[in-house]
């Protein structure tokens, strides 16, 4: 639990590093503002797959558990590359509507897996 803890404290901690040393960047020049969002969000999309990656090593108290930790671990680690490509290679409007069109799109994928589970599914 520490371990977990510390490590997405430190997360945290890198991002708000990068998001100010952007702003920094920025200010003097060297980038424009697009480009200092596209960084930040691009970083977030790439926190959504090391948390997406970790999420089927968490303990788990059931076989049910296990399996969907690990479709939900896949579907985070799809869903954050998706997020982390469309901040990196479109449109600022398209990155937006479809980097959180990705995000819903996994988080929908997981929670239809529960609930296939949930209503006597067989597992996949």
């Amino acid at each position: 639990m520490k371990k977990d803890l510390v490590s997405s404290l430190a997360w945290a901690g890198g991002l708000i590093a990068l998001a100010l040393a952007a702003s920094l960047a920025r200010r003097e020049g060297y980038v424009d503002g697009d480009s200092v969002t596209r960084l930040v969000m691009g970083a977030i999309g790439l926190m959504l797959v090391w948390f997406g990656n970790r999420m089927p090593k968490a303990l788990a108290p059931g076989k049910h558990a296990r399996r969907v930790n690990r479709v939900g671990g896949w579907s985070m680690v799809i869903s954050g590359l998706i997020y982390a490509g469309f901040w990196a290679f479109a449109p600022i409007q398209a990155a937006v509507w479809g980097g959180c069109a990705a995000v819903a799109a996994g988080i929908a994928v997981t929670m239809g897996y529960c609930l296939h589970l949930r209503t006597g599914g067989e597992p996949a």
